[in-house]
Parts: structure tokens; sequence; C-alpha cells
């Protein structure tokens, strides 16, 4: 996010720096049960985008004093393999903003997957991304839905999750990278789709009421695309 005198146009002729429209999504691939050794996992593309997520577990939760007698607890790392972009290259361990991607991804699946059902014992849901081009956290936590639903750990829901932004006096869904550094916001949120519970919602910049108002409408219905992409990834890992 950012400005200055050497930002970019975003909008010309009114289509996007990569020719889209306001309201497209970027090509989405899915795949699920990609990883022998987990018990479940799946492997995304959004545009340029590529990311792997798996889960273990329900395990005897380790060191055993951070188990919770009542029910599950969740450990989630997020982070960018150092080839993944410019900004990770020669880059060692997890920064700031991976450490708060890997706390609000937890938070999601804390409020979706039954946690009651399996007491003292704890997941662990991984979420790599190989390769990086704006919306990592949205489609880590859209990657890590369908891997924690291939585990055949109960979920209320596979929520999902789309980011939408402002270009000017535009409202723009699913932002790439050059759009995410020179937006003027940037809105991240997850859904669990069956209710349109926000699970997720944070900003980058600033958006009116209205503006909050058509970006979210443009997250939900963009969320039925990937909502269906999700279920038919996971269908066709049984079939």
């Amino acid at each position: 996010m950012g400005g200055g005198k050497n930002k970019p146009e975003l909008i010309v002729d009114g289509k996007r720096t990569d020719g889209r429209a306001f309201d497209e999504l970027r090509p989405i691939k899915i795949e699920a049960g990609v990883l022998k050794n987990a018990e479940g996992s799946a492997y995304l593309e959004w545009g340029n985008n590529k990311v792997l997520a798996a889960v273990y577990g329900p395990k005897e939760a380790q060191p055993k004093h951070i188990a919770d007698p009542d029910r599950a607890i969740i450990k989630c790392r997020y982070q960018m393999a150092p080839f993944s972009s410019l900004e990770e290259h020669n880059r060692s361990g997890p920064n700031r903003r991976a450490i708060e991607i890997s706390k609000v991804t937890k938070e999601v699946f804390e409020n979706v997957i039954l946690l009651d059902n399996f007491p003292g014992s704890e997941i662990d849901i991984f979420v790599e991304v190989l390769q990086s081009d704006g919306g990592t956290r949205a489609a880590g936590i859209t990657a890590a839905a369908v891997a924690v639903a291939s585990s055949g750990i109960p979920m209320r829901d596979i929520p999902y999750a789309v980011s939408a932004g402002k270009a000017g006096d535009q409202i723009i869904l699913d932002l790439n990278k050059i759009e995410d550094n020179y937006s003027d916001a940037d809105m991240p949120v997850a859904i669990a789709p069956r209710n349109n519970d926000i699970l997720l919602l944070q900003m980058d910049g600033s958006l009116s009421k209205e503006q909050v108002s058509k970006a979210m409408e443009m997250i939900q219905k963009a969320g039925e695309t990937v909502t269906k992409l999700q279920r038919d990834a996971l269908e066709a890992r049984y079939r």
C-alpha cells in the first residue's frame, strides 16, 4: 500500500493492469489431498500465487502443559518460502507479517472447527506460500480450509477468504501485488458461507461506509465461485 511520485496507474481505460474487470477474480485452481503424510492437504493456485496447506492431528498436545482438557488447541504457521518473491529472498525465519497472518488464520479456524470434540489435543495447520503475487493471506485461508476439510476434522462450515480494495474512486476485487502495493485501501475478509458469518475483516487504508458495503457485496458474490471450487476439489479427492 503506498503512493508517491512513481505510483503506477492501476486503472487504464476502465480496466485494471492485468486486464480484469473491477469485480473479477483471478483464475483459481484447487487440488485436495496432495501430501501423502498429512491428515489433510491442499494445493492452490490463485493468479500467480501458489500455496500449499497441510493439516496434522488431532494428536496429543505438546508440550503437555499447553493442553486444554475441554477442547483442542490449534497451532498455525503461515510462511513464505524464501524463493516466493523478491522481498523474501535471503530471509530466514518468520517476519512480523508472517506471525500476524499465522495468528489471524488460527483465529479463523478456531471459529469453525469443532474443537470440543477433541479435548486435550492439538491440530497443526501449515500454510506455505511457494510463489506470491498479492492476496496470499486470503489464498492461504482458502487453501487451509480445503486441507482441514480433507482431513475429516469436523467443521461448522468451510470458510473462504477474498480481498477487496480501492484504486482511485473504484472498488476492486482480489488485489494483485501491484494493486496491493499502490491501492488506497485493501480489505481481506474471511467468511463462513452458510450464514455469511465474518471470521476475519482487516483494513489497510480507508473506505467509506458505502465503499465497505460495496466491497462486501463483491466479496460475497466472488465467494460463491470460491466455495464451489473448494467443494469441487474435495469431491474430486474422493471420487
